[in-house]
């Protein structure tokens, strides 16, 4: 057995590994987008099946890209489907505005969405001698951990990719399901470092929000579309100031589709009632009204690559205030706006005058719940992916002092693995 990395590994972004046995599969296609330019994965050779974890870009943003040379199925639950045909959609039509040549079409998205395997949760999907499994990663909506079973007469084999996921409780997400592995490929964002304490930081979030409004001025929080609008939105709601938030960008339409799987989040009640109290943002002429008054913005994009809040942070008062909520990217505005104070719009850069506060509401697994889910899952092998170089170094020779055999590859390498 061989694992290929064409992309995220020793990096955060543009996911791809593949694992090459008696078939061959791949772990997400994703992209990176940095200094505002995309990242590609390295082309993938042919495959059998793809296994998609989650929606967002740099796990789904090259899936396309397969169906110009092949047509094989892509397995995923039906959450994350309807939101990557989201993103990816939107994905051309900006390639479109910003005069881009994509490296995939609609003819190559329709034919991802029609070989696409539409998986539930614990139900294993036989294919030749192997069966696709699916577990709940509590990320966002659709999010999976993948498990991979080789049976054949000389040995099983258990291959447990995460993907992006989460052990502790959101407001619309349980805590991700262990799943037992021989072979564990492991996200390692935050290997090294622990998320502050979530309750002290939603307290802390909401009092300086309050303070923002008694101020007369805008809190400003850019969020990813799919899982951070939601959650924010949810939070609000629970903290009685829905009435005052706005919601913008692609984050509304990710929301309706959000609502309509609510199997795939934990309180739809939650959801529902904070979707219907907050204010829609209708047109761009609403922007600036809403600025005009005390308000809290909830939009696009999560890191400042575009999206409506790029405009929000041009027209806001002195009084205002950006809240970042989550991981910034090196090389994205946001990364940019927290180190430097300014971001980038149509290659001019912009002084942001009003405080910037990041919150690190991640749906990622800190430190120590990475190495809970490790020691649960009880690999033989860990592969740690989808992390900055030096902390996925550092992350697998800690597992190697506690005798795991564990590598942490990069771009371009192969593993091979005896049986």
């Amino acid at each position: 057995m061989k694992l290929h990395f064409y992309g995220g590994a020793s990096e955060v972004g543009r996911s791809a590994i593949m694992v090459r046995d008696e078939r061959s599969f791949v772990f997400d296609y994703g992209i990176k987008i940095e200094d505002n330019q995309m990242d590609y994965p390295i082309k993938v050779p042919n495959v059998d099946a793809v296994l998609l974890s989650h929606a967002h870009l740099d796990h789904s943003g090259s899936v396309p890209v397969i169906y110009t040379e092949q047509s094989v199925p892509t397995f995923g639950t039906e959450g994350t489907l309807m939101l990557s045909d989201l993103l990816l959609e939107d994905a051309l039509s900006i390639a479109k505005k910003e005069h881009r040549h994509p490296r995939f079409h609609k003819k190559q998205l329709g034919t991802m969405v029609n070989r696409y395997v539409r998986m539930q949760y614990e139900k294993p999907y036989g294919f030749g001698n192997y069966s696709i499994s699916m577990y709940d990663a509590g990320h966002i909506c659709g999010s999976a951990i993948t498990l991979v079973e080789r049976h054949n007469a000389k040995e099983n084999r258990r291959i447990v990719y995460t993907g992006d996921f989460k052990v502790q409780h959101q407001y619309l997400h349980s805590g991700a399901k262990k799943v037992k592995s021989d072979v564990l490929i492991i996200e390692s964002t935050y290997a090294g470092r622990e998320h502050a304490n979530r309750s002290q930081l939603i307290n802390s979030f909401i009092e300086m929000i309050k303070e923002t409004l008694d101020n007369g001025g805008t809190a400003l929080v850019p969020a990813f579309a799919i899982g951070r609008s939601q959650e924010i939105i949810a939070m609000l709601y629970k903290h009685g100031l829905i009435e005052y938030a706005y919601l913008d960008g692609m984050a509304k339409e990710a929301t309706k589709i959000i609502m309509k799987h609510p199997d795939a989040i934990s309180d739809k009640e939650l959801l529902n009632n904070a979707a219907e109290g907050i204010n829609w943002v209708e047109d761009r002429t609403q922007r600036r009204r809403i600025l005009e008054e005390p308000s809290i913005v909830v939009t696009t994009a999560g890191m400042l690559n575009g999206g409506p809040a790029i405009e929000y942070i041009k027209h806001m008062n002195s009084d205002s205030q950006v809240f970042l909520t989550g991981y910034q990217v090196e090389g994205t505005n946001g990364r940019t706006l927290l180190e430097k104070g300014y971001i980038v719009d149509n290659g001019n850069r912009i002084k942001v005058g009003v405080p910037v506060t990041k919150f690190d509401f991640s749906a990622h697994a800190g430190d120590a719940d990475l190495h809970e889910y490790i020691r649960a899952s009880a690999p033989n092998t860990v592969i740690c992916v989808h992390g900055e170089a030096e902390a996925t170094r550092e992350f697998a020779a800690g597992l190697r002092n506690e005798g795991f055999e564990a590598y942490a590859p990069k771009v371009g390498d192969t593993i091979e693995l005896a049986d």
